[in-house]
């Protein structure tokens, strides 16, 4: 058995579960909370993924943040020592644009969302308006340039017509260095309390995602698995879409929280350090 380095035996793993994870060959990472925190890259992150390739496997990040664009979060990969490129992402952004091009294909959107979110619909065909009288859609994301008058204009548009609303992921919070910060879980929750709207979520812990990335890369489920910090986003994506689960305890989840949820990983991990060390057993 490997203990975990903080835990004790609470995360020490058992001789199968070793076995499953030596037998994967799809890693789909979260990253903040997961590979590392804010802008502190976890010690163990670069060996962790050398491990994998070294090995013949193959890794994706998988992220729930919308405010970034892919090329941005390559940029920043890069900035804190991990050499990335823009395929080795699959995003709560890449969903929306999957999910929308067979449900509401070019239409105009009103997007609470940054400009990199825009730009990528915009590259994808849709139309984006701050007009509401224009909007045939809604999309929420991760907004980090949130103003009162994109929240009023969303509260008009849901109380007074019916359009089809979307959001890009349920997180409620974002991880930072101090702590976190409310994420658009949190604010499509208090358009909740204000309309008594909510939107199809098209990120974790949809299967999309992780559905996308299996056939990127063409491997079957039982050698996939996603590892990540939240309970709610990526164990309940990787449940969903019936691949393995990995959850770390270095971000959101407490162990309270796990013992409370229904949604229960195959293996529970202190850190990604864990999962390097069980990968490099002879």
């Amino acid at each position: 058995m490997i203990p975990s380095e903080h835990g004790g035996a609470a995360y020490a793993l058992r001789e199968e579960q070793i076995s499953m994870l030596r037998e994967l060959k799809l890693f789909l990472f979260d990253l903040d909370g997961t590979l590392y925190l804010g802008e502190r890259l976890f010690p163990f992150t670069p060996a962790l993924l050398r491990e994998i390739r070294g090995r013949g496997g193959r890794y994706l990040f998988m992220t729930n943040n919308s405010s970034r664009s892919v090329k941005d979060y390559a940029a920043r990969l890069c900035r804190l020592g991990i050499a990335a490129q823009e395929a080795d992402f699959v995003t709560s952004s890449q969903a929306a644009v999957y999910y929308l091009n067979r449900y509401c294909a070019a239409a105009t959107l009103y997007v609470c969302g940054t400009r990199s979110l825009k730009e990528e619909l915009m590259r994808a065909g849709f139309g984006v308006t701050e007009k509401p009288e224009e909007a045939e859609g809604i999309l929420m994301g991760f907004d980090t340039e949130l103003t009162f008058q994109k929240l009023r204009d969303i509260s008009y548009l849901l109380c007074t017509r019916d359009l089809p609303y979307f959001a890009t992921n349920p997180d409620y919070v974002c991880p930072t260095e101090f702590g976190s910060v409310p994420d658009c879980g949190s604010v499509c929750e208090m358009l909740y309390r204000a309309t008594g709207k909510r939107p199809v979520v098209l990120g974790k812990p949809e299967p999309i995602m992780p559905q996308l990335a299996m056939e990127r890369v063409g491997c079957a489920p039982q050698q996939t698995a996603v590892i990540g910090d939240r309970l709610y986003t990526d164990i309940r994506c990787g449940i969903c879409a019936g691949v393995r689960t990995v959850l770390v305890m270095s971000g959101e989840t407490t162990p309270e929280m796990l013992e409370s949820s229904a949604d229960k990983p195959d293996v529970v991990l202190q850190s990604g350090a864990q999962l390097l060390k069980a990968l490099r057993l002879a």
